[in-house]
């Protein structure tokens, strides 16, 4: 699935067009990277969390030739998810 089946499944469960699905999708979107960017959490409770997390620096090798370089530290998402998703998951 990707954000346009997204938006297409969202139009037809709520009624909406596609124009309105498309931005209140946009807009959660926009929120979720604000809020991360700023080093909040969000949690939707029962579906999972969502956290930043820095990748700390480490030296890498390129796979072709083996020489060692840097890998530089940046800011990652981390997604731990709820216990209803994990059960529905699993047919629970």
């Amino acid at each position: 699935m990707n954000k346009n089946d997204l938006v297409r499944m969202l139009s037809s469960r709520l009624s909406l067009t596609q124009k309105d699905s498309i931005l209140y999708l946009n807009t959660l979107l926009d929120i979720v990277s604000e809020e991360l960017s700023e080093g909040n959490n969000i949690v939707l409770q029962g579906f999972g969390a969502f956290s930043r997390w820095e990748q700390t620096e480490r030296i890498g090798r390129n796979p072709r030739t083996g020489v060692a370089c840097p890998i530089h530290s940046r800011n990652s998402v981390k997604f731990k998810p709820g216990k209803f998703l994990l059960d529905r998951l699993n047919g629970e």
